[in-house]
């Protein structure tokens, strides 16, 4: 479902001036917002004319086919974040119910006008490439549940909360989504996560994660 805002300020523009936030809420004036729900993939028919995508709630991962039938998560963002829309062979997938603004490039034109809208823009883009290349990174880890621990490691810094006993990653995780980010196969990330639990480094409640204190020290 499509939806128009109506002079909503997006959650990538929080903290700015009044006078840059009125700025940012202006251009995105009739920028439209999408409501996405877990288990229906978005094509890139879906944000056609779209340069950029604003996670406003909720939890997104852009998904690229793989050989023999397998996936690979190449992106995961959270509320605040911004990303690309997912390319010719991807798919763009909620986690959560979820809410994105669609930027087009004349939006973007008008954003990148105002110098901290741009910077602010700016800033997400890095850590959103930083984020890809530690993730591209942690593919030269022979050991599977070294990768998983590096996975868990990088989404704790990016999307946890800290609670009393550690860091807690504030979004559902299946064993088959961490091994699509991983490249590993689900068994695989079955194993690994019980190693690494037996070793005190996270613990589970339902689909929720915690890296336990003694763990954080890393990050």
């Amino acid at each position: 479902m499509v939806e128009h805002r109506e002079h909503e300020l997006s959650r990538l523009f929080g903290g700015l001036s009044p006078d840059d936030r009125q700025s940012a809420t202006d251009a995105l004036e009739w920028s439209p917002t999408i409501e996405i729900e877990p288990a229906s993939p978005y094509l890139p028919a879906a944000f056609r004319g779209a340069v950029l995508l604003v996670v406003e709630e909720g939890f997104v991962v852009v998904r690229a086919s793989a050989a023999a039938g397998r996936s690979v998560v190449t992106v995961a963002a959270g509320p605040g974040e911004v990303v690309l829309p997912p390319g010719p062979e991807e798919v763009l997938s909620a986690l959560a119910p979820t809410r994105v603004t669609v930027i087009s490039a004349d939006v973007r034109e008008q954003l990148i006008a105002v110098p901290a809208v741009a910077a602010r823009l700016v800033e997400q883009l890095v850590s959103a490439v930083a984020q890809r290349q530690e993730a591209l990174a942690n593919f030269a880890q022979t050991r599977h549940t070294e990768r998983v621990r590096r996975k868990l490691l990088q989404l704790a810094r990016a999307h946890g909360h800290v609670v009393g006993d550690g860091i807690r990653i504030d979004f559902p995780i299946t064993h088959a989504l961490l091994g699509e980010m991983v490249g590993s196969s689900r068994e695989t990330v079955t194993r690994a996560l019980d190693e690494l639990h037996r070793a005190g480094f996270v613990a589970r409640t339902g689909s929720t994660y915690r890296l336990l204190i003694s763990s954080t020290a890393v990050l």
